[in-house]
């Protein structure tokens, strides 16, 4: 299995041990942030500080005005961390004979949201979703495909992983998160439809009526969670009601991956993170139709270790053309440590995963580096 360790550019640039300490984990290729959310990441190889606050999402390149001129959207910069700093961090890796792959976040961008509400998404209550930029948008579209071409400009990667390239919702960690165990699976799945004024207009265009979709959503919603049932997956919606719902979804979606990855050059592997369930959303959102047909690997979320991991990467393999890779994404950092990463990543090579996306090179400290020991050393036994 090819092994993927993904980090941030503080991390690269502010510890003098990190490359000696990616070649001897032996991972393939270190994915760096380049354009990215907002955080606190801790640092615990940092001799200097114990974590970086990124209180915005940022572009960790230069924002040049001559590719944003004219543009309603565009990136902030970091000043924690400012310059060339994703640049830099590769250029540095570059260097070390360590292929460096572009981490790229498109559509998960709070202060966007929050500053430009009218592209970003909004439920059948016409309530905001800031942290969640909506692939229908044309501007939202232009945004996600000029910051990949300035996420590239004038270096070198071995892949451009693509991360929230699609629709977030719902369920989204958002300051002190107060929704955790309030909704069930169908409630949460209604209420990340995006009924904004272009996903609407996609609807009318496919013959519905968007006000009487939203009431329907609403209604569907009320009568979800006054059932009182928090383990319900399934909605009562109408069979055509649901299909008009993901295919103008979907349509949406595939325009802006086609964008981005017109911007990408010939030669470098497209990654994109994604779920078989088409109607996911968040970083890692439902794959449309013709996904997987556009890119060189899809990588599914298995942070959480068991059969319900494994099974989803033997399925993905099933499903999926021969000619994609199937990634695994997992973490040396989660709250309840995965017991035997090394077996772990070994059940997963078995199922099918030809790559393992290990999380993280920066946030795992001297505690948590024999597990990233056991997860390459699993991923390079397949």
């Amino acid at each position: 299995m090819r092994v993927t360790g993904y980090a941030y550019s503080w991390d690269v640039l502010g510890d003098p041990g990190f490359v000696e300490r990616a070649r001897d984990l032996g991972v393939d290729e270190v994915a760096v942030a380049v354009s990215y959310h907002s955080a606190r990441a801790a640092t615990p190889w940092s001799p200097e500080h114990t974590a970086v606050v990124a209180r915005h999402a940022a572009l960790y390149r230069p924002v040049r005005e001559e590719a944003w001129r004219g543009a309603k959207l565009r990136p902030a910069a970091p000043e924690w961390d400012p310059g060339d700093a994703a640049g830099d961090a590769v250029r540095v890796l570059n260097a070390a004979g360590i292929p460096a792959a572009a981490w790229i976040v498109l559509t998960h961008n709070s202060l966007l949201g929050t500053e430009f509400p009218e592209f970003a998404v909004r439920n059948c209550f016409g309530e905001l979703y800031p942290w969640a930029l909506c692939p229908s948008q044309p501007e939202v579209r232009e945004y996600a495909t000029t910051l990949t071409a300035e996420c590239l400009e004038g270096l070198e990667f071995s892949s451009v992983i693509l991360e929230a390239c699609g629709p977030l919702g719902a369920i989204h960690q958002h300051q002190h998160e107060k929704t955790d165990g309030v909704w069930a699976p169908a409630v949460a799945r209604l209420l990340s439809i995006c009924c904004c004024a272009a996903c609407a207009a996609g609807w009318t265009e496919a013959g519905g009526d968007p006000e009487a979709i939203r009431g329907k959503l609403r209604a569907e919603v009320r009568r979800l969670i006054e059932t009182g049932d928090l383990t319900v997956t399934e909605d009562k919606l109408l069979p055509s009601l649901r299909e008009l719902l993901l295919t103008t979804r979907q349509s949406a979606v595939d325009t802006l991956r086609r964008a981005v990855i017109a911007q990408i050059p010939d030669g470098v592997r497209i990654v994109l993170h994604g779920a078989l369930d088409p109607w996911v959303t968040g970083a890692l959102p439902g794959l449309t139709p013709t996904a997987a047909e556009d890119v060189d690997a899809v990588v599914l979320f298995n942070w959480v270790p068991g059969t319900a991991a494994t099974a989803a990467v033997a399925a993905a393999r099933q499903a999926l053309p021969s000619t994609v890779d199937i990634g695994s994404y997992v973490t040396a950092v989660a709250a309840n440590p995965v017991p035997d990463m090394e077996a772990y990543a070994r059940e997963l090579g078995k199922a099918g995963a030809a790559e393992l996306h290990l999380y993280h090179l920066g946030l795992a400290g001297p505690g948590r580096w024999p597990d990233m020991h056991g997860a390459t050393s699993g991923a390079h036994g397949i």
